[in-house]
């Protein structure tokens, strides 16, 4: 079965409670992260986690969502020369990547780095995020603003050969006498930490490293930004790893999403020029005759597209429309929502199917309710309508959220691991959410200034 289970019981706070309390006990309290190894990011745990500490105020939420972000950004899993993160960690404490790099994590994550970055204003966490924002928007856009899928763990045949490093080759980079305090930075040394050559990893803090040095922090500081420059330089001219260009709806909504978000927290306009244009290339070009199609490659539009691609779509819409107030974002949200309706719900089971009416026949229509390495659907489509619902004052939005989360909900509690996006949609249905209204002309300097207030801190569950 598709695992669907209808339940009558109350959608309520219980059910968070119960499901942090089993993700608590899977928690690895000394590297972050859940569970031994491999190790995988699982950005929407940790968007769980912060949800329950802002909703509880308990600490406990907050600190295992920090030791896993710090970890993970200290460790080898992310790109410390180009920023943007690896897979997963083959090992507990996210030194050893697979070097692959998906363009979903790297969307996932940046929001989570926002996030933490709003919920406690350690700039650490925005330097993650804008590292990793910028690293898609040079290595991973093609021509026409579409985000492509993923780069090859790989090149020249070789895994990682990419990113790791010997102790010559920094020094021959940034001379002997950078090239030291650099090392001493980045765990580097003889044999290496990885076939014989060296994944970097921030093994001290810039202020531990500059006291040990006898310099001050800012000075290193220095040094690490140019240094960081000039190991990007010289690695620019090994072989690169091979890029999948497909342009995949979801995966590039979940990018405008990020980047929108980045562009009012982070103050960079260029971020909102990038998520637009995205976001006009995906109704213009992966829309034919009203039906969202799932990919584009060479110009041409594959594949209908799926519940998530219509989700994930409508969700960075809305996000669009509460940072630009432009019309259009919300119109499109809307007509998107519709047709989502209209394809996928199965009105005898209260859930929504992945393929669309108009898919070729298949034996049994696929459906699946599990948050894995990218949310599910499902998951996304109860918030959009629940933030709809809102936008709109349309109580038929929120009704199908409600019922969408009541034929799951047995699960949330039990296996939050598989359900962190469901219960964020149960968290805003639970909550109250915060209707923020601003009035002002675009781009004035105190309608700004009030949009700055409202994106500065961390209010997970508001319609702008």
């Amino acid at each position: 079965s598709d695992g669907v289970s209808f339940s009558d019981d109350p959608l309520d706070a219980k059910v968070l409670r119960m499901a942090f309390e089993n993700l608590s006990s899977s928690f690895d309290a000394k590297h972050g992260g859940l569970g031994g190894h491999p190790k995988f990011p699982q950005p929407m745990t940790w968007e769980f986690a912060l949800r329950y500490y802002y909703r509880t105020g308990e600490k406990l939420p907050l600190d295992m969502a920090e030791l896993t972000a710090c970890n993970m950004a200290r460790g080898g899993i992310y790109d410390h020369i180009g920023g943007g993160f690896h897979r997963y960690s083959v090992d507990e404490r996210w030194l050893v990547p697979h070097f692959e790099k998906m363009l979903y994590d790297n969307a996932l994550l940046v929001r989570l780095y926002l996030h933490l970055y709003q919920a406690t204003g350690h700039y650490f966490y925005a330097r993650v995020a804008q590292e990793t924002l910028d690293y898609v928007l040079r290595e991973m856009t093609g021509p026409e603003g579409g985000f492509y899928s993923s780069q090859d763990a790989d090149s020249d045949g070789e895994e990682g050969s990419y990113y790791v490093w010997t102790s010559e080759e920094i020094d021959q980079a940034v001379g002997k006498e950078y090239g030291e305090l650099l090392k001493h930075y980045w765990g580097v040394r003889e044999p290496g930490n990885f076939n014989g050559k060296n994944i970097l990893w921030v093994e001290r803090s810039p202020e531990e490293v500059a006291e040990e040095n006898g310099m001050g922090t800012d000075a290193f500081l220095e040094i690490l930004r140019w240094g960081r420059s000039r190991l990007f330089e010289e690695r620019c001219k090994r072989v690169p790893p091979v890029r999948d260009e497909k342009i995949l709806t979801s995966w590039n909504a979940m990018v405008i999403q990020s980047l929108t978000e980045a562009s009012v927290v982070l103050g960079r306009s260029d971020y909102l020029r990038a998520a637009e244009r995205n976001a006009s290339l995906l109704l213009d070009k992966l829309r034919v005759g009203g039906r969202l199609f799932r990919a584009y490659r060479g110009g041409k539009p594959k594949i209908r597209g799926y519940l998530e691609d219509y989700a994930f779509l409508a969700d960075a819409l809305l996000t669009l429309y509460g940072v630009t107030f432009h019309r259009l974002w919300l119109e499109e949200a809307k007509s998107l929502t519709l047709s989502m309706v209209d394809l996928f719900w199965d009105s005898s089971q209260g859930i929504f199917y992945d393929t669309g009416t108009d898919h070729e026949c298949l034996l049994l229509r696929p459906r699946d309710i599990y948050d894995n390495a990218t949310p599910c659907g499902n998951s996304v489509a109860t918030e959009v309508l629940l933030r709809l619902g809102l936008l709109l004052g349309d109580s038929l939005y929120p009704q199908r959220a409600i019922d969408n989360l009541s034929s799951v909900q047995v699960y949330l509690q039990r296996y939050p691991f598989g359900f962190s996006q469901w219960l964020a949609a149960l968290d805003f249905l639970v909550s109250t959410p915060q209707e923020v209204v601003i009035v002002g002309p675009r781009g004035a300097q105190d309608t700004d200034a009030l949009l700055s207030v409202v994106f500065g801190r961390y209010l997970p569950n508001k319609v702008v």
